[in-house]
């Protein structure tokens, strides 16, 4: 899931072209786009949700922050070609984009 609405994917991140990013990504790998996911600060925001296999050894999301240049989204594109989360190890380069978001207003009532 790649988010593109207020910060992501906007002028305010300068430097990255935006749309070959998220071309790059759908060109390998299943992409959704999605609207803000309130994490600004961390802009732009790739969540990569676990394949069925990765889901059944128990993977959650891994939302990764600051992606922001060429070399990171092709490290995420090589490690879900892997299997990513609960498949194949997070790479230590992208254990440094990692984040825990914080919970969301709804599911804090």
């Amino acid at each position: 899931m790649v988010c593109r609405d207020c910060c992501c994917g906007s002028p305010k991140v300068t430097g990255v072209d935006h749309a070959a990013q998220t071309a790059r990504l759908r060109a390998e790998v299943p992409v959704r786009i999605s609207d803000c996911l309130d994490v600004c600060d961390q802009a732009n925001v790739i969540v990569v949700q676990p394949s069925a296999a990765g889901r059944a050894a128990g993977a959650r999301p891994v939302w990764l922050g600051l992606v922001n240049d060429r070399d990171a989204t092709e490290d995420i594109v090589t490690w879900v070609h892997a299997g990513g989360p609960g498949v194949a190890p997070l790479p230590d380069i992208l254990d440094l984009y990692a984040f825990t978001p914080p919970r969301r207003r709804a599911e804090s009532r």
